[in-house]
């Protein structure tokens, strides 16, 4: 069942993560919006992300899981972006995601069922 995610980068410039490889390189809603689409509907920061853990094939597969349906939208207002994310993917996932992209500069602000 898929969920809806409401989520706020307070301010787009610093909204990036530990790991500048696996970071947004973003500057605009849509842009963010694509980026994380992306990472949502694909394993690649995932598998960039695990690559680089010291012990690789210990990582909990369920991390890497995707979604080809998520969709991103994004809008930005001043400095601060929002994103609604559409998605079957455990909030778990979604999270780790987020943190990989953005570090700790994003708000989960609601999740609701999607019609």
């Amino acid at each position: 069942m898929a969920a809806r995610y409401y989520l706020t980068l307070p301010d787009g410039a610093t909204a990036r993560g530990d790991e500048p490889s696996l970071s947004f390189t973003a500057q605009g809603g849509d842009a963010f919006a694509e980026q994380l689409q992306d990472a949502l509907r694909h394993d690649t920061l995932f598998e960039r992300w695990r690559l680089m853990q010291d012990e690789p094939d210990e990582v909990d597969p369920s991390l890497g899981a995707t979604d080809p349906d998520a969709t991103v939208k994004g809008e930005q207002h001043h400095l601060r972006i929002n994103l609604v994310v559409t998605t079957a993917l455990s909030g778990s996932v979604l999270k780790h995601r987020m943190r990989l992209l953005a570090g700790r500069h994003w708000e989960l602000r609601d999740v609701t069922a999607a019609a």
